[in-house]
Order: structure tokens, then sequence, then C-alpha cells
């Protein structure tokens, strides 16, 4: 850990200056108590640095919690071995992508499944409940649960330390979750214009605690957190039949974690009761389960929490980019990306350069970095790869 000033604290060894001027800038906040804490796997984000968490008071800042509201990640222990599976993985892959739509804009082309169904009923009924419209920010909202979308969100087949198989994956709220964040960042860039606040960053206006603005971001984005979460177990359940048919058996769950990392709870630190905004973090919380996943590639891990008071009970949510998309893009091959894939499973093609691990911090620097925040407790490496365009 070290001490960047009395406003912002970084467990990160590799983070580049514009990533630590916007985390700077964040924790200048007048509201923001007592300090901001950047994770190892910080990288400059919109407004707020990703891996950043933010404790306030009285306000929220809609950007920092993130546009895509709680994305996360699920694992699932199988009582597989890795001799036990078929040698044929190419086309459990070929399933998983014909049961999840994959890539942005790509949705569901009808609720048929009973088991989609369900959430979705369940989810309407949560809207109902809370007061949320979310079919004024997305129409075609009920069709998007259960798919995965683009960029770093992920489904994999991994192997831990023992030769056991996992079911692991990565994704959250879509475009409704996406809509919705933008929607209410707007509302307090405008309340901050019309106030004439003076911002650092235009992406750092806030909506004021006991304000109509402010509870109905509130009210939308517990929905959009309940949507995400409801999506990775969709997911689930279909990677889960796609993993079945492959093996000709039913798949035991012996260990199950399910985490998220862009959102804001109410929270108690340093005798305060804030507003913790995890941008890019996982809940570390002593004995709680996470997971940190790897960059497309690499080894991910499951960990349980040490519960640091500095980091706010706090961790990374995976590698972090040290290049931009259109920098890897320029920088890095097919070729290089095929030889950094050697022995897993993925759908080779051009449009995953920008993912290549080279592009993403390495996780063993990351994780070392967490030494004071997250104990191991499984390593992963990669038996099949999924991923969206």
């Amino acid at each position: 850990m070290q001490r960047i000033n009395d406003n912002l604290y970084s467990w990160a060894s590799i983070v580049d200056d514009k990533a630590l001027q916007q985390a700077e800038r964040t924790a200048s906040m007048p509201f923001v108590s007592p300090h901001v804490a950047l994770m190892p796997d910080c990288h400059v984000g919109v407004g707020a640095t990703v891996g950043s968490v933010i404790p306030t008071l009285g306000a929220i800042i809609p950007a920092a919690v993130g546009v895509d509201i709680g994305c996360g990640m699920m694992a699932v222990r199988t009582q597989f071995t890795v001799d036990q599976l078929p040698a044929r993985r190419s086309s459990l892959r070929e399933d998983i992508e014909r049961r999840i739509p994959l890539s942005a804009g790509r949705y569901n082309r009808a609720v048929v499944d009973d088991h989609t169904a369900q959430l979705v009923s369940s989810l309407e009924q949560k809207a109902s409940q809370g007061g949320v419209d979310p079919d004024r920010y997305v129409s075609n909202w009920r069709l998007q649960l259960g798919t995965l979308g683009s960029g770093n969100h992920f489904i994999e087949v991994s192997a831990d330390e023992e030769e056991r198989v996992w079911l692991f994956l990565h994704s959250g709220s879509r475009g409704v979750g996406n809509r919705i964040a933008q929607h209410h960042i707007k509302v307090a860039q405008a309340l901050c214009e019309k106030s004439r606040i003076q911002l650092p960053d235009r992406d750092l206006a806030y909506l004021v605690e006991d304000t109509d603005e402010f509870a109905a971001y509130i009210r939308d984005l517990r929905w959009a957190q309940d949507f995400a979460l409801l999506n990775r177990y969709e997911m689930m359940h279909r990677v889960r039949e796609a993993f079945e048919r492959w093996t000709g058996e039913l798949v035991q769950a012996s260990e199950e974690v399910n985490c998220h990392h862009n959102y804001t709870e109410q929270e108690h630190h340093f005798h305060k009761d804030v507003w913790l905004s995890r941008k890019g973090a996982i809940d570390a919380s002593r004995g709680k389960a996470g997971l940190i996943p790897g960059s497309m590639g690499t080894r991910s891990y499951v960990v349980e929490g040490l519960g640091h008071p500095m980091s706010f009970h706090s961790a990374p949510h995976g590698a972090g980019r040290e290049y931009s998309r259109s920098a890897a893009r320029r920088t890095f091959t097919r070729d290089q990306l095929r030889a950094s894939m050697a022995g897993i499973e993925y759908r080779d093609t051009d449009a995953f350069i920008d993912e290549i691990p080279a592009a993403y911090k390495p996780i063993d620097v990351v994780m070392r970095d967490s030494a004071d925040l997250v104990t191991v407790t499984h390593e992963l490496r990669q038996l099949v790869n999924v991923k969206g365009d």
C-alpha cells in the first residue's frame, strides 16, 4: 500500500499517470471521506478510475459506480476432473455459443425457456414493487437476460490446482443497465450545471442524498444490480446444460461463488456510514469468497477476503488494462494472440486482438499487490474460453 496523499491510497505497483491523476481528481471531491482506495488493477475510466473504491457522504457520483451496473462474476465447481472430460472441447464451445447470444447488440429472439421466463417474471415483479420502469430505458430488456455482451466479458471452463473442473463467467446488466447509468449521469450533470457547481471533470457530476433524483437513481441501480445477478444465473444455467450434454452427466455443484464489482452500497467505515462505490472492485470483507479473473489466456483466482480497513474491505476485480483497445490493435497481432492461447479452446478471430493477455497487467503482479487484501483458495487455468466480438 502506498499513500499518494491524505485522500488517496494505492495498492497498484503498475499505474499510469493518467489513471493516477484521474483518481486524484475523484479524491478531491468535497464529500469523499476519508480517502479513495486504488486497487492493483486500476486504469483510466469514465469520470472515476476503474479499480477504485470511493466512500462518499451525502452524495453519489453515478459515473463512479460505472455504466455496467452490477457487472460481476460467477463460478461453479463441478464434480469432474480434467481426465474425465471428452477430448473434443470445440463441440462444447460451439454449443455454448449457440445457447448464449454473444457480443454487443446480440439478444435472445424470444423468451421461450421456462427458466428464463421465471427470472424475467421475478424482475418484472421487482420493478413493479420498487417503482422502476425499465421499459422506459430499453423496451427489449427481457430479451437481454441470458446474454454475454463483449469486451472483457467471458464464459470459461477451467481447472483448479487439483485438476477439478469449474464453470466460470463474467457479465453484467447489459444494454438496459448501461442506459440506466447513462440517464442518471446526465441528470447529475444537468443538476450540477444548473447549480453552477465547478467540477474537476464533468463526469464527476453527483446526486445529493434526500433528493428525488438521488432516490430515483438508487431505485434504478438496485433493479439493474438484480438484473445483472439474474443474468449470470441464467447464463450459468445455459452453460451447465451445454456442459451436461457434452459430458452426458448432470453437474453436481460443490462450490459456488457470485460477486459483483460495479455498485454502491451503504457501509460503515472509519466510524461513519458512507455510500461506498466499488467501480471495478469486489467486496473483500474478512472471510467473504470472491473471484479475480485474469485476462484472456491467463489464470484466474478464487479468493477469500481479509477485510483490510484502508481498502474499505475491497479487492481488485481482474487484471486491469495497460493498453487501450485501439492501442492493443495497433500493437499486437493475431499470431501473438494464438501463441498466448496455446492449449486453450477458443474462437480464433481477429476480433479478440484487443483482449490479448499482453494488453492487460500481469495477473501475477496484481495478485502479489493484493496479498494484504485477499488469500487465494483456488487457482484456475483455462480449458475453454468463449467471448463476444
